[in-house]
């Protein structure tokens, strides 16, 4: 099977906003906003930081976006990263995690930042293996009002 992340378009965002409805199906808590999730709330999530879909040979099976930090610009917060059900297991979610990595660095951004439910605590192993650390005096800025606020990670890359 030949994988390829790519650089979402705006013209991506319907794409994008089934993908991540599909990933959270099931998956995520139903109180979850990314089961509503829309392509207009995703076409202005690309306009203001931007997004990448995970391709398996040319058919699209995950997505990540990053949306820059409301009042730090050197830094990057990453959302709605998922991979729909047929897919997942196979660790295809590092390479949408990676390429945001990568395309920070290059960007010359100085830090990531993410944010982990509190249903999924298991995603926390998997994020500081790419070197992200829990960050307790942060809150995340896109948090769900009606939920628990999230655990939110960091990861500095300079």
């Amino acid at each position: 099977m030949k994988f390829v992340v790519r650089t979402a378009a705006s013209d991506d965002a319907p794409i994008i906003a089934g993908l991540t409805r599909t990933a959270w199906a099931g998956k995520v808590s139903v109180t979850s906003s990314g089961h509503r999730e829309t392509a207009v709330l995703v076409a202005e999530h690309l306009r203001q930081g931007g997004g990448f879909i995970l391709l398996k040979e040319n058919f699209p099976i995950g997505s990540v976006r990053w949306l820059p930090h409301d009042t730090e610009p050197d830094c990057w917060e990453i959302l709605r990263m998922g991979v729909v059900p047929e897919y997942r297991g196979n660790n295809l979610s590092q390479h949408l995690l990676e390429a945001v990595i990568h395309h920070g660095i290059e960007s010359g951004i100085g830090e990531l930042r993410l944010a982990v439910r509190n249903d999924q605590p298991k995603l926390v192993d998997f994020y500081a293996a790419f070197e992200f650390e829990l960050a307790e005096e942060l809150e995340y800025s896109h948090a769900n009002p009606l939920e628990p606020a999230p655990l939110v990670m960091r990861r500095t890359l300079r």
